[in-house]
């Protein structure tokens, strides 16, 4: 206990801070869904909603390098933790679907800012020796916060003024641990350009599995809460949905990366793909369903589903160059980015254009598609050399990083961690 007290010392401020960061945004990206549904946006509309978060937040991980170089960490944060706060509340005053559109996109923007900050900062205040734990903390942190900041549905009506605030309040107190921090700034990142052709012919499973976990959890997070709303489900219901589907995630991450240590790593992405693309039929199937029963579907969803990014950035990583890393998984990120802008739009076309509640089987026929796409290529293509695989846990550290720069451990050195430009 006193070692895990002395590691998460140095960036506990900011580890409070991502705590109340995180809350916010996992409140706003549940209510506004649910709003827009209430204010008779069409599907396409909540759709696009979705997409323009994420090509707000790709553009974001892209600039972010240079803002950061241009101000600094410390005011780079509080300028965007006030936009984000006060775009929160434009959201409540202004009702207007295209004024929306703009609005998710600067808070995609924002917060891919904010976690650059974050993740270069938590980089460089760990060295090799206690990464593994200040990420799993972190890890840990996303996945509690963002869950509680969901149930905060509940807490007053959607269509009313107080969770809008309630969701602008939380941003906003994030500044102040980071503000009051006597915590000295990162060094400046250095920006790393990801060729996705080059990561195609590296590892076509990496690419499109990190595509399709685009498509359809992107879909996801923008059409979820409408799902369970127009499956006749409250505040109460829509948020038990969205969280059990995101615990469900966190509790399938450690046991299919181990499992993926230990055998040929396409085995496992075919596994998860499978069982997703089932779990995503049945649930569409059984969208009226008790709710107990909605909500252990959306749990053995998640279990399948939300491990597949991880998965995937580590089968690529298992084929690439120990020095080519980091352009890897900034490339696998952009890809995802990628997907995720297109699918939220593409599910709620599909969702109009075939059959109501189809949104689960829209995302099971990405990921059934995935799976075929991945026995094709265990025929044609022997596995990695077990000398070549890295261990997943690395993988899933990489996975928290939304910035393209590499992080190099020296500690062996100088003690001393460093970030250095990918050449």
């Amino acid at each position: 206990m006193a070692s895990v007290r002395q590691s998460i010392a140095p960036v506990t401020a900011l580890l409070i801070s991502v705590a109340l960061l995180l809350m916010g945004n996992g409140l706003q990206g549940t209510l506004l869904p649910v709003r827009g549904n209430l204010e008779m946006f069409s599907d396409v509309q909540i759709g696009i909603l979705g997409s323009c978060y994420y090509v707000g937040f790709t553009l974001g991980c892209l600039a972010a390098p240079l803002l950061i170089a241009r101000v600094g960490h410390i005011r780079a944060y509080l300028a965007f933790v006030s936009l984000a706060s006060t775009v929160a509340l434009v959201h409540a005053a202004i009702v207007n679907p295209v004024l929306w559109w703009v609005l998710r996109g600067i808070t995609g923007f924002c917060f891919a800012v904010l976690f650059v900050i974050i993740e270069s900062w938590l980089n460089e205040r760990s060295v090799r020796e206690t990464r593994g734990t200040i990420f799993s903390i972190y890890t840990i942190i996303n996945l509690t916060v963002i869950t509680v900041g969901q149930m905060m549905l509940v807490l007053s009506d959607p269509s009313s003024f107080p969770l809008f605030a309630l969701a602008s309040i939380l941003v906003s107190l994030a500044g102040v641990p980071v503000a009051l921090s006597r915590a000295q700034s990162p060094d400046p990142i250095p920006v790393v350009m990801p060729r996705l052709s080059r990561l195609f012919a590296l590892s076509p499973i990496g690419v499109l599995g990190c595509l399709a976990v685009g498509l359809a959890n992107g879909a996801f997070w923008s059409l979820g809460p409408v799902f369970a709303m127009e499956s006749g489900r409250g505040s109460a219901g829509i948020a038990l949905f969205m969280s059990a589907t995101v615990l469900g995630g966190a509790v399938g991450q450690w046991p299919f990366g181990r499992l993926s240590d230990l055998i040929d790593r396409r085995l496992v992405i075919l596994a998860n793909c499978t069982f997703a693309g089932v779990a995503g039929l049945v649930l569409s199937y059984f969208h009226q369903s008790p709710q107990a029963s909605l909500i252990g579907l959306g749990f053995v969803y998640g279990v399948f589903a939300f491990p597949l990014y991880a998965l995937s950035v580590a089968h690529a990583n298992d084929f690439a160059a120990p020095t080519d890393h980091v352009e890897t998984s900034s490339g696998l990120l952009l890809v995802f980015g990628i997907g995720s802008i297109i699918g939220p739009t593409l599910a709620s076309l599909v969702d109009g254009l075939i059959a109501h509640q189809s949104l689960f089987t829209y995302m099971a026929t990405i990921y059934l598609l995935t799976a075929c796409f991945v026995i094709w290529r265990i025929a044609h293509r022997e596995p990695a050399a077990e000398e070549d695989k890295g261990d997943f846990s690395d993988a899933l550290i990489a996975t928290r990083t939304a910035a393209p720069f590499e992080f190099i451990d020296k500690s062996d050195v100088d003690d001393k961690p460093e970030l250095q430009p990918l050449r």
